[in-house]
């Protein structure tokens, strides 16, 4: 049974930070491109940041958040991680993990982040 499993999320200050984590199972991690994507309400789902199963190859990112997000995998752990430094309140939204490989596309069902004072 395949399994996206995301934790990590909350409220938090402007200028503060949270690690969002994906547990993945069920499925051949190494094989699987990675993704994080947001929705904020009455807004579509957006990609933050996606990183692929190339060694060396360089996370892609969102304009919005280039410089603040870091997305890194552990492939020993089945996880992917997405470090968010800096938060603004327009980072507030639903965050789901995603993983593809040729026709197959996983969600997880996603962890609410708030940045608000």
């Amino acid at each position: 049974q395949v399994q996206l499993v995301e934790s990590g999320g909350g409220l938090v200050q402007p200028g503060g930070s949270l690690l969002l984590s994906c547990a993945a199972s069920g499925f051949t991690f190494r094989y699987y491109a990675m993704s994080w994507y947001r929705q904020a309400p009455g807004k579509e789902r957006e990609l933050v940041a996606d990183i692929t199963t190339s060694v060396g190859s360089s996370p892609n990112y969102a304009d919005s958040v280039k410089g603040r997000f870091t997305i890194s995998r552990d492939n020993a752990k089945n996880t992917v991680y997405l470090q968010m430094n800096s938060l603004k309140p327009e980072d507030t939204a639903v965050y789901y993990c995603n993983a593809k490989w040729l026709r197959l596309n996983y969600w997880g069902q996603g962890t609410q982040v708030t940045v608000s004072s």
